[in-house]
């Protein structure tokens, strides 16, 4: 008996099915957790851009009517399917989900707000209606809603 083995015996490559099945068990759970992180904090990045721009109208007494005046250049994005502001309250700069992003992307994470808030002092926060294991670091729990500007 001077055969030699030439392939693999079915115990064999059942065992190695079993493993890959365990290991992508694991694995596929954890990434769609990254990716719904991941495109959180897109969201916020999206919107901590335009701050400035929000910045500027505030100290200079100008009312905000449209998204572009703010350097948001449309009401939508691939990170954030509606894109909205409100204007700040005269006299004290401060308002309540002063640039807001309606999250797009994975299921986790859509149709959920993250939203910058501006204090009197000129301090912004973040607010955000996600769950705690998908928040970006420095978003606190909240209830943000839609601004009151979309136009362009």
């Amino acid at each position: 008996m001077n055969t030699m083995q030439k392939g693999f015996t079915l115990i064999e490559l059942m065992i190695v099915v079993a493993i890959i099945g365990i290991l992508a068990a694991i694995a596929i759970p954890a990434y769609q957790t990254y990716i719904a992180k991941s495109q959180a904090s897109a969201g916020l990045a999206e919107i901590a851009g335009v701050k400035t721009g929000y910045e500027a109208l505030v100290s200079e007494g100008t009312a905000i009517t449209g998204l572009a005046q703010i350097g948001i250049p449309a009401v939508s994005s691939a990170r954030c399917s509606e894109l909205s502001a409100t204007t700040y309250t005269a006299g004290t700069g401060a308002a309540s989900n002063a640039i807001v992003c309606k999250l797009a992307g994975s299921p986790k994470v859509l149709g959920k707000f993250i939203a910058l808030n501006r204090a009197a002092t000129g301090v912004w926060t973040c607010v955000t209606d996600l769950d705690p294991e998908f928040r970006p670091k420095g978003c606190a729990a909240g209830t943000p809603t839609t601004g009151a500007v979309t136009t362009l």
